[in-house]
């Protein structure tokens, strides 16, 4: 490894902020590679549900991990970061500079932070802890998560009542706290000079958006995507993806189209306000607001920042 750490950009944001287009600029303005960080994006057949980036945004710019997995397979935090790594070290060599881009939390902190190894799930400690929490309140298992392991519970929001229960659960099982496990492991950032960057705006823009896009993708052809690979026996990662089993029941004829749509868009909007809790805890992401800032600005911003 040179002297000076080459830098790596990594961007997140919830879906339908507008990553994709903010990335593909941005490769282009800084001579950059992008390495997709979506769990769904990587799987072929799905490119309407997925949003998986088309001819537009790949025909000048390089875009890695995206439509190569058949959806009966697994894939994984672990197996993403391994890939990522290789490539990024493959896109230094060319002289270029990664651009990580996605909104899969899990796959971001095992590329920059590693992965530790955890104990198996303790059904019997979680329905403990959820008992509390439905007794006494979130902000009562917070402050013993605050008690045991400091670090954990700043990156954890008080609310995100799975992850407090699984970090006591951690604690619990090992007498070890997360953050000293995690001591142990090893990701990209001491390689590299990780640069994060997040993409925002107000929830109702957020939801707007969201809403037009599935609209967009059952114009598109979301509904035919479906009725090629939903009898099919999918990989449990790939199931996961949204549409997939809000059409699914259209098909089945359990609820018309607009009652699959308007479940399609709500359970997208969940799945961006997880996405935003995710996230925030990390102080290390520099957000930019989308609805204040322009794109050209934000690049502009980002491009400096590595220069």
């Amino acid at each position: 490894m040179p002297l000076t750490k080459p830098f790596i950009i990594i961007i997140v944001g919830p879906t339908a902020i507008g990553k994709t287009a903010l990335g593909v600029r941005l490769a282009k303005k800084i001579e950059g590679e992008i390495i997709s960080c979506d769990s769904m994006q990587v799987y072929k057949g799905v490119n309407i549900l997925s949003q998986a980036p088309g001819v537009k945004e790949t025909k000048n710019t390089r875009y890695h991990l995206i439509k190569f997995l058949n959806p009966q397979s697994e894939f994984s935090a672990a197996q993403f970061a391994g890939r990522a790594e290789h490539l990024i070290k493959d896109i230094l060599k060319r002289k270029k500079i990664p651009i990580v881009l996605g909104g899969t939390g899990l796959y971001v902190r095992a590329l920059v932070d590693g992965l530790f190894p955890s104990p198996e799930a303790d059904q019997n400690f979680r329905k403990k802890m959820y008992g509390l929490a439905a007794r006494y309140g979130n902000e009562y298992l917070y402050k013993k998560l605050q008690k045991v392991d400091p670090q954990s519970a700043r990156l954890i929001h008080k609310n995100d009542i799975r992850r407090v229960i699984r970090a006591l659960e951690i604690y619990n099982s090992t007498g070890k706290t997360m953050t000293e496990l995690k001591k142990s492991t090893k990701g990209i950032a001491g390689s590299y000079k990780v640069k994060i960057f997040g993409l925002t705006a107000p929830r109702d823009l957020i939801y707007s958006n969201i809403n037009d896009r599935v609209d967009d993708m059952i114009n598109a052809g979301a509904l035919k995507e479906v009725k090629n690979i939903y009898k099919k026996k999918l990989s449990k990662t790939a199931n996961a993806v949204i549409g997939l089993r809000e059409l699914s029941g259209f098909l089945k004829g359990e609820y018309g189209l607009n009652a699959a749509k308007e479940l399609m868009k709500m359970n997208t909007r969940r799945f961006a306000k997880r996405q935003l809790t995710w996230h925030r805890p990390d102080k290390r992401i520099k957000w930019f607001d989308v609805s204040k800032i322009s794109q050209g600005r934000i690049i502009s911003a980002i491009a400096k920042g590595v220069s």
